[in-house]
């Protein structure tokens, strides 16, 4: 496994001149990011460019499209807004809910309905009460740059006065909706199915559950749960080809996860976890009967957000590989897998890209146009052609 392309491979370390020099051509190609196109970028197997669209004043936590030329992206703070890629106009959206911008909560994820023109889910944080909040989905209209007809559509169960961990990550699978909750730093409740907390779950676009989730008939759990045992899953996603879903999780103090969903399963977390305390001491084990392994996890961190498989045509040597948003890593990491018989899937090579713009990386997603597209904290939205 190869891993940080650009300052080590297969082990051996580049001298620190020329990892000096790196460091220095990635201060001056991110300084050139408002002037357009950078200059030409070699990876392992693939040439690209990288273009900054825009850049806002506050954290962009998830996009998607509109149609080819218009991406719609939510900010943390509460703003909603579109992005016209031609013009590279930027429209604040009217009459998007009211958010607790507490901590890492505020207007998490959006996406567009596949299906019915115009319509969009909204995952983010809802204000219980004067000091508490928990994860809502709402669905509504777009129309003139309004939202019309918002309507919450589900909230999860516990709301509690801890700022971490919400999850709340979007995608559509065969006309239903996946959403992952985080455990909010509420450890107990993860196993239990009595509670949201620490899930996926899978709600029709009404908000119902699902009738045939796996725990829709057992005695107190809660029926829109699709599977258990995560900590803070901010990234997930489909593969268009094989309906696969992947998920990214990040652990504590390493032990941050990639690990493909199957219904009804428990993912460990507290009780199996290759990530310590951020102090020091383990926490739980590393395996466990009755629960799942991770395809890939990272000691140390490297903070996982968003994930797309691409199967774009742009970059056809590129095609089924997962890409990672990279938070405390600052880089998108690019991984390619394989199914190994008898042994499931495994990842056989990683890729680091982007590491020169020392940027954190919050959510990436591959365009209609064959383009992986790039949402940072620092409030940019970029394009990788």
């Amino acid at each position: 496994m190869t891993t940080c392309s650009y300052l080590w491979e297969a082990g051996t370390y580049l001298n620190f001149s020329f990892a000096l020099l790196l460091l220095c051509f990635g201060l001056m190609s991110f300084g050139l990011q408002d002037s357009g196109l950078a200059e030409t970028q070699t990876t392992d197997v693939q040439k690209f460019k990288f273009e900054l669209l825009t850049e806002q004043e506050d954290v962009v936590w998830g996009f998607d499209f509109i149609d080819e030329s218009t991406i719609l992206f939510s900010q943390r703070g509460g703003a909603l807004k579109t992005l016209n890629l031609k013009t590279k106009k930027v429209v604040t959206v009217k009459g998007a809910p009211s958010v607790w911008h507490k901590g890492q909560g505020g207007l998490l994820d959006v996406v567009v309905d596949p299906s019915v023109k115009n319509q969009i889910f909204l995952s983010y944080s809802k204000p219980v009460g004067k000091d508490k909040g928990t994860t809502a989905i709402a669905k509504a209209q777009l129309k003139d740059s309004t939202l019309v007809g918002l309507e919450e559509i589900f909230v999860a169960k516990e709301a509690t006065d801890e700022t971490i961990h919400f999850g709340s990550r979007i995608v559509f699978l065969n006309g239903s909706l996946l959403v992952t909750i985080g455990e909010r730093n509420v450890r107990e409740h993860v196993q239990d199915l009595g509670y949201h907390t620490g899930k996926v779950i899978r709600i029709n676009k009404d908000g119902s559950a699902v009738k045939d989730n796996p725990f829709s008939n057992v005695k107190g759990a809660m029926p829109e749960i699709w599977s258990f045992g995560h900590r803070n899953p901010q990234g997930l996603a489909v593969d268009p080809k094989t309906s696969r879903v992947w998920l990214s999780e990040m652990g504590p103090r390493g032990g941050d996860e990639i690990n493909l969903i199957v219904p009804g399963k428990n993912y460990g977390w507290p009780d199996v976890t290759y990530g310590r305390e951020y102090w020091g001491p383990s926490i739980g084990v590393k395996e466990k009967k009755g629960t799942e392994q991770p395809v890939v996890f990272w000691v140390p961190s490297i903070s996982p957000s968003g994930i797309t498989v691409y199967r774009g045509t742009h970059f056809s040597k590129w095609d089924g590989n997962i890409f990672v948003a990279c938070l405390s890593g600052r880089h998108v990491r690019r991984l390619q897998v394989e199914e190994k018989p008898g042994k499931g899937f495994q990842v056989i090579h990683q890729e680091v890209l982007l590491a020169q713009l020392n940027e954190r990386f919050r959510m990436v997603r591959t365009g209609p146009d064959g383009f992986l597209y790039l949402a940072t904290d620092s409030g940019k939205i970029a394009r990788v052609r």
